[in-house]
């Protein structure tokens, strides 16, 4: 059995495609998910399964327009996965200074060369960022929401949904539990 994690990209934001985790928990257990967790509202669901991750990804996907009415695009990431994108983060917690913030951008799949040189050119001297893969590790050395770094991720032209380093953390204790 398999475990994952399931981030839903831009539900319970500013009063839009509200799902109340209690239903979404339902509806995946409804559809053949074992042991479903999720952790606060910004949509972050951990689960077992022996689907297929694209399989699992177009399942959910499907059936949270089914349910909510609304399409939410769902990124996947093995528990291997995750621990990887913990252990391959190349700023220190520790070094923060007040008001700096780590974050992780999870891509539903890599970008191409010529999105990623439109990341570059409207960065910052403010934000630093290392993209590995189908993440990018981000250090915001101010309030993200005076970032232009953020507004754009969206020229990526992938799906995408970030979160702060503390949730990236507890979701991987979070798995860690459901592993033993």
């Amino acid at each position: 059995m398999m475990h994952y994690l399931a981030l839903l990209r831009g539900i319970n934001v500013g009063g839009n495609k509200k799902i109340k985790m209690a239903e979404l928990k339902q509806l995946l257990e409804t559809n053949g998910l074992g042991r479903v967790q999720t952790y606060i509202q910004s949509g972050n669901v951990l689960f077992e399964s022996e689907e297929d991750p694209l399989a699992l990804q177009t399942k959910i996907e499907t059936e949270i327009k089914n349910a909510f009415g609304f399409s939410v695009a769902v990124i996947l990431r093995t528990a291997d996965e995750l621990k990887r994108v913990i252990a391959d983060c190349p700023y220190s917690p520790d070094s923060l200074a007040e008001g700096d913030s780590i974050h992780v951008t999870f891509l539903g799949e890599e970008p191409s060369e010529k999105d990623l040189e439109k990341l570059s050119a409207g960065a910052n001297e403010f934000d630093e960022y290392q993209i590995l893969g189908r993440e990018i590790h981000i250090w915001y050395r101010q309030r993200i929401l005076d970032s232009k770094l953020t507004n754009q991720l969206q020229k990526l032209k992938v799906p995408a949904s970030s979160r702060n380093w503390n949730t990236v953390t507890k979701l991987a204790e979070m798995m860690q539990a459901m592993e033993v």
